[in-house]
């Protein structure tokens, strides 16, 4: 999102920045390695999330771990339990990691985050009983839910300002592919030992093990990122911002990094500092008290409130056109279909990965040229059109579907067409408009709402689905159907448009009389100037202190 007007210093030296920084988008991931690896690192965090996500769908369907895990596949309550407990982990891990990643820093809170995920890995990959899938899958969503928070932000403040935006687009195309790739891990290793009663128990603790690979090579990388910390180790920040640029330390676009860094750090010691002064001390009771009186202040205005609403019913809505009861039980709606043959269903759940990855590339190329509300309502419209004829479909021919093969085949087309939508639409756009709605000093409180949403809702998805394919048969599409259809309708209506708006603009599409956005910009913006980074529009750099606002000229 860009910045308000000419706000002098600050805005001049982000285009001195920007003009030294050379490269930007696609092409800036690869100027040089340091920047390289950390996009590779970013795609780690992302494919893992992603093949977790899809990976279980297949496992549901395997005959061997049907066999063994009977007790809760064959009931339809325990079976949604059995899917849905990772997500309410997962909730739960989101609501953490804020927290950790101020108190352990980024790093190493992803460092502990791998760990916890590996241990619900193996415990599952060694399980013999439900009750270890259970638990397991709950360690695991702790694990996948603050690696879903945790390495985005680190990537954010350590990758070169140029080439943000494209971080956030290899992030989710990554997610799209862990997702494709799961699925057809799925299919292979189906065939281990036969598709009957001769299966090996390989062929489901196969998939579920190998999401240790991507975790470890995760884990080993970062142990060789820098340790970013807010601590004033300024001459420590400098080195890091040189050996990601692979410039001196002396240079002109290391200092205006730095500096920039070093504003958006006094800005919110200011913000915390003005508006809970009696909360200063640095003890932990401190801290946990300034955690929640800064969640309760975004219910402090309307124009907040608003936002926050913005924020959790757009996850709401994400979760329930039905996206998540696709790719978790995929198999099982295309043998409703009339797909038999768990092979057959594994291989059009394949084909389902490979179009909502194809489909994400497009959204991530022209998301800012389109805007987010043409995207985001025609996604959900066509959404709905497709879960509505595939829900008709259903009811005319669900118990004929050998008679029928061709309705069967469309139906199936249909919800490849629903995985497109969703891969240009929702999947990336949802995530983008929660983040650029938020003031400054409170933009990470307001994203993380989001994304407690959106876990809390993908888990209830998970554990209703298998009921409502049991009980309301076709009537599942149609309540899908429904709910994508009120998702574009409540951002055709209730939604503005956020594309390219500055603070200030952002401010009054949102009714925010006060400002609160445009007063954070300038508070932003004089920081900037007190601690030198004015210097780069005159030419005359500076050295500064810390907040004191002590200059010397250098």
């Amino acid at each position: 999102m860009a910045g308000g007007g000419d706000v002098g210093g600050t805005n001049i030296a982000a285009s001195r920045r920007k003009a030294l920084s050379g490269a930007s988008g696609w092409r800036g991931l690869v100027h040089n390695r340091r920047v390289f690896a950390i996009a590779v690192f970013a795609s780690l965090g992302g494919l893992l999330y992603g093949y977790n996500q899809g990976v279980f769908s297949g496992v549901l369907g395997m005959h061997n771990f049907d066999q063994r895990m009977a007790s809760a596949v064959n009931d339809t309550g325990t079976k949604g339990w059995l899917v849905s407990i990772l997500e309410l982990g997962a909730w739960l891990g989101v609501l953490l990691t804020g927290p950790l990643c101020d108190l352990l820093s980024r790093k190493y809170t992803i460092l502990s985050a791998v760990g916890v995920f590996c241990i619900g890995v193996i415990v599952q990959t060694t399980a013999f009983h439900p009750s270890s899938i259970y638990g397991g899958r709950f360690i695991t969503g702790m694990g996948v839910g603050s690696l879903s928070m945790a390495v985005p932000l680190y990537n954010a403040e350590l990758a070169p300002p140029e080439v943000r935006g494209s971080l956030v687009a290899l992030q989710q195309l990554a997610i799209t592919f862990g997702i494709m790739i799961s699925f057809w891990i799925d299919y292979g290793t189906n065939y281990i030992g036969g598709t009957g009663s001769t299966q090996s128990e390989a062929a489901w603790r196969l998939p579920i093990a190998l999401q240790l690979v991507p975790a470890l090579i995760l884990a080993s990388g970062v142990l060789f990122m820098p340790w970013l910390v807010n601590k004033g180790r300024d001459d420590e920040a400098l080195r890091v911002l040189s050996n990601a640029r692979r410039l001196p330390v002396e240079h002109e676009l290391v200092q205006i990094e730095f500096l920039e860094i070093k504003a958006q750090h006094i800005f919110e010691q200011e913000i915390s500092v003005d508006n809970f002064p009696h909360l200063q001390d640095g003890t932990w009771k401190s801290s946990l008290k300034l955690g929640f009186w800064g969640y309760a202040s975004l219910l402090s205005s309307r124009t907040l409130f608003f936002r926050v609403v913005v924020s959790t019913l757009t996850m709401f809505f994400q979760q329930w056109t039905g996206v998540n009861a696709i790719l978790y039980y995929a198999p099982t709606i295309f043998q409703n279909l009339g797909l038999t043959g768990n092979t057959l269903s594994l291989l059009a759940t394949g084909v389902a990965g490979i179009v909502m990855f194809l489909m994400t590339i497009p959204a991530v190329i022209w998301i800012d040229s389109i805007g987010r509300r043409p995207v985001l309502i025609s996604g959900a419209f066509l959404m709905a059109a497709c879960h509505l004829i595939v829900a008709i479909l259903t009811g005319l021919f669900e118990d004929s579907w050998p008679a029928h093969r061709a309705a069967g085949w469309g139906a199936c087309a249909l919800v490849w067409v629903f995985a497109g939508a969703f891969g240009y639409s929702w999947g990336p756009c949802s995530w983008i408009l929660i983040a650029e709605i938020w003031p400054l000093s409170v933009r990470g409180k307001g994203i993380s709402i989001g994304a407690s949403s959106n876990w809390m809702n993908n888990f209830i998805v998970g554990q209703v689905t298998p009921t409502m394919l049991a009980h309301l048969r076709f009537g599942t599409f149609i309540f899908f159907g429904v709910f994508s259809f009120l998702g574009g309708l409540f951002i055709l209506f209730f939604v503005p448009e956020t594309k390219g708006l500055t603070l200030e603009e952002m401010d009054e599409v949102f009714g925010d009389e006060t400002g609160m956005g445009a007063a954070d910009l300038e508070r932003h913006t004089t920081i900037a100037k007190r601690i030198g980074l004015d210097g780069y529009l005159t030419g005359e750099r500076y050295s500064a202190d810390d907040a004191s606002g002590e200059k010397e000229k250098v």
